[in-house]
């Protein structure tokens, strides 16, 4: 560990290798570069990379264009995890190829329900309300 490694700036280190990995990735899929029928019919949309402390796991979020066939899309990817991997590695300069995990990115998910839970007419009532007491 280099005495210039501070938490910060290996927070830092970690978001930004986190996004060179999430750009190849988006890449590799954006080109058709994965050889699988069901990744071939779907724009998958890579949201985020986040990069382990010691930078040898990566758990990358996607979301399928308009959600369709997610779990099918998430097995498709992780079916082909290992080629994934040796792309990145080959892309990146780290000492270590990252293991990919891929995940579902539920934050859009959240948000719509959000949203929906506001246009509720009894939660806009409430909000309403609270705004007159300001």
């Amino acid at each position: 560990m280099k005495h210039n490694d501070t938490p910060e700036t290996r927070s830092v280190r970690l978001l930004r290798v986190g996004e060179q990995v999430r750009h190849i990735l988006s890449d590799i899929l954006a080109r058709g570069e994965v050889h699988d029928e069901l990744l071939a019919k779907h724009m998958v949309s890579v949201t985020e990379v986040r990069m382990s402390p010691d930078m040898r796991h990566a758990t990358v979020f996607v979301k399928p264009l308009l959600g369709k066939e997610e779990e099918a899309v998430i097995k498709a990817l992780r079916t082909n995890t290992a080629y994934l991997q040796r792309e990145v590695a080959a892309r990146v300069k780290l000492k270590y190829a990252a293991k990919l995990k891929f995940l579902a990115d539920e934050s859009f998910d959240e948000g719509s329900h959000i949203e929906q839970l506001l246009r509720d007419p009894k939660v806009a009532r409430d909000l309403s309300a609270e705004d007159a007491a300001d």
